[in-house]
């Protein structure tokens, strides 16, 4: 949760907002969620990924989740 406390906090207000609206969420939630070190569900993690264009990866927020192997099915489905 640091990576993401530290891309969140290298915005504006108005671009934290966005970034969270992006990610199909709050600022707040995010906050509370930091502050808390509330676990996120995985397609918020995944949301988070691609706005943030992998600042703060999946690993990063649920390092219990196996990202590996869901990203090496993607590669693989993909070839």
């Amino acid at each position: 949760m640091d990576k993401l406390r530290t891309f969140l906090n290298s915005m504006t207000p108005d671009q934290q907002e966005e970034f969270a609206r992006r990610c199909g969420t709050t600022i707040g939630y995010l906050r509370k969620a930091i502050s808390a070190a509330q676990q996120l569900g995985e397609s918020l993690c995944i949301n988070i990924d691609c706005e943030s264009n992998g600042a703060v990866r999946c690993e990063d927020l649920r390092p219990d989740v196996n990202w590996a192997y869901l990203r090496n099915t993607f590669t693989r489905e993909a070839a």
